[in-house]
């Protein structure tokens, strides 16, 4: 499993905690460092059955200094998934990625359901 997440993040590191006390195996990615690729979110979005504005994070600074709530709705698919690969901090976290099955965001009853 691929866990892709901000380490100063508190909801992250509430995911890593329930990660390793229910034993997963998973490789760990800063996503600012290593941000998400365009192709990465393409997939991970179809696998998701998410709208993508999930992947957005809609809380953080730079997406209220961008003003993307009033943008978004204008922007081509393409145009937000390119947004999204240009940095790490307007991607949602944290996201787990285990063959067909994408998370995003933490909600420990989904990733209990989902990861078991």
């Amino acid at each position: 499993m691929l866990f892709v997440c901000y380490p100063k993040c508190s909801t992250c590191r509430k995911a890593r905690n329930w990660l390793d006390e229910n034993n997963a195996q998973y490789t760990e990615r800063h996503i600012v460092e290593d941000n998400p690729s365009f192709d990465e979110l393409k997939e991970w979005h179809d696998k998701s059955g998410l709208p993508l504005k999930r992947f957005f994070n809609t809380s953080g600074m730079l997406y209220r200094d961008m003003q993307l709530k009033d943008k978004l709705p204008q922007m081509s698919e393409e145009e937000q998934l390119e947004l999204l690969a240009s940095n790490g901090m307007l991607v949602k976290r944290p996201i787990a990625v285990d063959g067909d099955t994408v998370l995003v965001g933490f909600k420990e009853a989904d990733w209990a359901e989902k990861l078991k």
